[in-house]
């Protein structure tokens, strides 16, 4: 497939409020993007030139923010408006090879959604959650720099312009965000399968890193997951905040130039790498 023909869509509806950054970051890229409220993929209160369907679009990003104001839980309303009205061509969009990707409260509605993290290979959707991001540890909405290791060994398509061990700084900013699997054996099998994408660390680089580097609680420290395949992948902290170097908190001291290219964010790498497997792979 052709950089410049790939499209993707962000979604957008009452509440979101990263969707503008999430489409420019894969505009940079070299891909197109289009902002697309649920409506438009539902069919409901549009016209007929607003109507888009999810099979028009190579990739789907969940923009990040508070859907539907995050209540009964973050991202129920909205995991449950799609579930309802788009099963099966989200379970057709994900098994055809297709990159879905959640950042905060769009991994948080992947998680309602039953894509993530799916432990079961060839399932593109559980019909109930089985994970949880429960509220962080402090108790209350944590915005700081965190700092991630990736994790993954080469499943996840999102991470493959990363080395495994590398550390990049990326902006957290979730109030629930500590992940939680239902037994150590499903962690373990989470593991196995080379499903972990991220980890929190410290600036000394410890596996067992403590708040606030590990700002919401979560066992094994983890920050972002994929399914089984590799094509979908959701994390808490937002790496489109930091596709540009100046959205960095330390460029002012360190330069726009920090060994990645000029104005080049931790971030982008992982944009990069999914529009990469895109043109290979789609």
């Amino acid at each position: 497939m052709n950089k410049r023909d790939i499209k993707w869509a962000v979604l957008r509806i009452e509440g979101t409020n990263s969707e503008e950054e999430s489409a420019q970051c894969m505009r940079d890229v070299g891909v197109q993007a289009e902002i697309v409220h649920l409506k438009q993929l539902t069919g409901d209160d549009v016209t007929k030139a607003e109507r888009r369907k999810l099979s028009d679009y190579d990739g789907l990003w969940i923009a990040g923010g508070f859907s539907a104001g995050d209540y009964i839980r973050a991202g129920a309303i909205l995991a449950a408006r799609m579930k309802s009205r788009m099963a099966p061509e989200l379970k057709e969009f994900i098994s055809s090879g297709k990159p879905m990707l959640g950042i905060c409260n769009g991994f948080q509605i992947m998680v309602e959604l039953g894509v993530l993290p799916n432990l079961q290979k060839g399932v593109a959707m559980t019909d109930l959650p089985t994970s949880v991001l429960h509220l962080n540890d402090s108790g209350h909405y944590e915005c700081r720099t965190s700092l991630l290791r990736h994790a993954n060994k080469g499943t996840c398509k999102f991470t493959t312009g990363l080395k495994p061990g590398e550390v990049r700084t990326v902006i957290t900013s979730h109030a629930e965000g500590k992940f939680i699997l239902a037994s150590e054996k499903e962690y373990k099998r989470l593991f196995d399968q080379d499903q972990v994408v991220f980890q929190y660390t410290d600036p000394d680089g410890s596996d067992k890193p403590k708040y606030p580097w590990l700002p919401n609680g979560a066992p094994h420290a983890i920050a972002g997951v994929c399914n089984p395949e590799g094509n979908v992948m959701g994390m808490m902290p937002h790496p489109e905040r930091v596709f540009w170097r100046h959205g960095h908190p330390d460029w002012t001291r360190t330069g726009l130039d920090a060994g990645l290219g000029w104005d080049v964010g931790d971030g982008r790498a992982i944009f990069d790498s999914i529009v990469d497997y895109q043109v290979k792979k789609l």
